[in-house]
């Protein structure tokens, strides 16, 4: 990205615009694609939670704040600096989604009953569209929420999920 600035400024410097408008294109969409990277990361980071949660039945502190903070950290990225638009649309996350959900129980076989699977065998298990509608639905909160209201709108989601009374209560 260094060069591509130093380009800029040179082709800025020469009046060449058309060119720096070229590079300006390049900047835009390379930090774009590191925005969705990171978007992805949380994202995997949320399906291994669900994933886990759904084969052990319950739902600890740990995962609990792994999946809010998923969910906090992707309204944060996802909202766009004018904070009018997205980049990745509501209607998107099914394909994000289903693009991630078998690296994630890939990921997941190495927490899920402390590593007892295999991806494989974790493959079989997880059932893989009531993975994809929770996720889908903490999503969702994202576009309705203000991010101080979000928190607890996770929350209450998470309530609904395996052991989430449980948690709820503090057993």
């Amino acid at each position: 990205m260094v060069q591509e600035l130093i380009n800029l400024r040179t082709c800025i410097e020469e009046q060449r615009y058309d060119e720096a408008l070229i590079i300006v294109n390049e900047l835009e969409g390379m930090g774009k694609q590191a925005i969705l990277r990171n978007i992805q990361s949380y994202l995997l980071r949320l399906l291994i939670h669900l994933i886990t949660n759904q084969i052990e039945q319950r739902l600890t502190n740990s995962w609990a704040a792994s999946i809010r903070g998923s969910i906090r950290e992707i309204n944060k990225l996802n909202i766009k600096d004018n904070k009018q638009s997205y980049y990745i649309q509501q209607h998107e996350w099914t394909t994000w989604l289903e693009e991630s959900l078998e690296d994630a129980i890939r990921d997941a076989s190495v927490e899920v009953m402390n590593g007892s699977y295999t991806p494989f065998q974790l493959s079989e298990m997880v059932e893989g569209n009531s993975i994809l509608i929770t996720a889908e639905q903490l999503l969702d909160l994202t576009y309705c929420y203000a991010p101080k209201e979000l928190a607890i709108q996770v929350d209450q989601q998470l309530i609904e999920l395996p052991g989430g009374t449980d948690w709820k209560q503090g057993h």
